[in-house]
């Protein structure tokens, strides 16, 4: 009886891998040196016909109320205005609700027994119960041949493992400065700005965080899943993926995929890429798979909300979850920090940015196709009567404010800049000059080297900003007349005197020919283009680390 109710409340199972006898890089059955033929190490898990059946009608009645719960405040309105909102109507409409979840309790009843008739199921749950119940690396191992839902996986590491941070609910985040205000002043402002702190909380819980991440939606995530499945498998099938469950300080659960090099030829394998997605991007389908068929050592997370992880992806439960990640990948897979290459893709520069700025001795940081601000594009996708209301809520709850956390790592950066990019630039995609990838690299140049990005040397960069082409590249680069080693000895020697900790005041006592050399030969160090639009995976060839001196 205990066995059937776990049947009852236990996971959906999705797919079963069989664990070959040694590793292989490729899925189809080979031949063994016995000779014999190993079977296929990996399928579909096949459910009898009842559990099939009442799957199917609970997963409808799962999206039918994801519908019903985004449409709820239209419905409501809808039902008040027809008069249906009485106590008479309410009474009825709330038995025809109660006998509905009576039915879906009874199905999924029925899918217990479909599910406790099935030996493979019975199988699973036994080792899922074990995995629990003892947490042996042996049970967890045996837990990995199975896909299945996430919620129900074992915690793999929690945030407090290996730190001694007292805070247990959040890591720092970067804020604006507060303003000096009189006591009465202060309570004055904050009653007057009530009323739109209120709607900008409201804005940015509801529509808000669900336009700007979308992946998080349900039933985006619910079409995509055939998809998700399928690159997880490959994954699993063909880097040997492991798949681990972290717990953030926040209570977030955070599903992660590694994937070890270190026991390759290849060199970049002993070098762990940690990869930050896009607002609908996810590990299983996302931009993983560059530095993985490149040869490193990759760990891909997603997003609070995203797949299997849990929670909301607002900044602060962005950074707890990047948080974790980082302690998992030092601590528990003993990576060191020098070892680390951060990558990003889209709005995964926040996350990316934001644990470069907290882990400094990371080794390279990767911006792909990312942005300096959230403001200016928000306020292109919205209507100009909103601008107040939407930098307010911006600022207040989605506050990605990837150069200012840009500017406090010290390390080596590289930014990719698409040259056809329709998401991140505020005008059209034609016009290069509105991608506020070039807004990135113009904060972090000033920072660095403010003397050499003085107002001369701002205009010979934008100037090399707008040429979308090589060979336009080439002719700013070669007008100027740049001599990369001189600019390379400069920058050495200024180095060897002075230290590497920026900023660096080089080109205080140069001339103005001197600096113009000095920006265009660093903006071009520091930026690459690839011709090509916003969500088109980067090529494996492409995957460059940053120079550094």
């Amino acid at each position: 009886m205990a066995k059937l109710l776990s049947c009852i409340l236990g996971p959906r199972l999705y797919r079963v891998y069989r664990e070959r006898g040694s590793r292989r890089s490729r899925p189809e059955a080979i031949e063994s040196s016995q000779g014999a033929l190993e079977p296929s190490w990996e399928s579909y898990y096949q459910p009898r016909s009842l559990e099939k059946h009442a799957d199917s009608i609970l997963a409808l009645a799962s999206v039918l109320w994801s519908i019903s719960y985004y449409s709820s405040p239209f419905a409501a309105f809808y039902l008040y205005r027809k008069g249906y909102l009485t106590m008479s109507k309410v009474v009825a409409i709330s038995h025809y609700a109660g006998t509905m979840l009576l039915l879906l309790a009874g199905i999924a009843c029925l899918r217990g027994i479909g599910r406790w008739t099935n030996p493979q199921y019975i199988q699973f749950i036994s080792v899922l119960e074990d995995a629990h119940r003892y947490g042996k690396p042996e049970d967890k191992r045996k837990l990995s041949s199975y896909n299945f839902d996430f919620r129900s996986w074992p915690v793999d590491f929690r945030w407090d493992e290996a730190t001694s941070r007292s805070d247990s609910r959040s890591v720092p985040l970067l804020r604006a400065e507060p303003k000096h205000r009189s006591a009465v002043n202060s309570f004055l402002h904050t009653i007057k700005k009530l009323p739109c702190q209120i709607a900008s909380y409201i804005v940015a819980h509801t529509i808000g965080r669900r336009m700007l991440y979308p992946g998080s939606v349900y039933l985006l995530q619910k079409a995509l899943m055939p998809m998700l499945l399928q690159g997880q498998a490959r994954l699993v099938e063909e880097y040997h993926g492991k798949r681990a469950k972290l717990a953030a300080c926040d209570g977030n659960e955070i599903d992660i995929m590694f994937m070890d090099r270190r026991d390759t030829l290849e060199p970049q394998g002993k070098k762990l890429v940690i990869c930050c997605e896009g607002n609908a991007g996810f590990y299983e389908v996302g931009c993983l798979s560059t530095p993985l068929d490149a040869g490193y050592s990759v760990l891909g997370w997603n997003h609070p909300g995203f797949a299997g992880s849990t929670g909301a992806p607002l900044p602060q439960n962005e950074a707890n979850a990047m948080d974790v990640v980082m302690q998992y990948a030092i601590h528990h897979l003993g990576f060191l920090p020098e070892d680390i290459i951060l990558y990003a893709w889209s709005i995964g520069g926040f996350t990316a940015t934001w644990a470069a700025m907290s882990y400094p001795d990371v080794s390279a940081l990767v911006l792909d196709a990312s942005f300096d601000d959230l403001v200016p594009l928000a306020l292109k996708v919205m209507p100009e009567s909103w601008r107040g209301l939407v930098t307010r809520t911006v600022r207040l709850y989605l506050n990605l404010n990837n150069g200012e956390q840009l500017c406090k790592y010290q390390g080596p950066v590289l930014l990719v800049r698409r040259t056809k990019d329709e998401i991140i630039t505020t005008t059209v995609p034609e016009d290069i000059m509105s991608n506020r990838g070039n807004d990135l690299l113009l904060k972090l140049l000033q920072f660095r080297y403010p003397k050499v990005m003085a107002e001369e040397g701002v205009r010979v960069v934008r100037e090399w900003l707008e040429a979308s082409t090589p060979m336009e590249e080439a002719s700013v680069y070669s007008r100027y007349e740049v001599e990369d080693d001189w600019c390379l000895s400069v920058l050495t020697s200024y180095k060897a005197e002075h230290g590497d900790s920026f900023p660096w005041s080089v080109g205080d006592d140069m001339t103005l020919e001197g600096r113009r050399q000095l920006a265009l030969f660093l903006a071009r160090k520091h930026l690459q283009n690839f011709e090509a639009t916003h969500c088109a995976p980067l090529p494996p060839p492409d995957f460059h680390l940053p120079w550094h001196l």
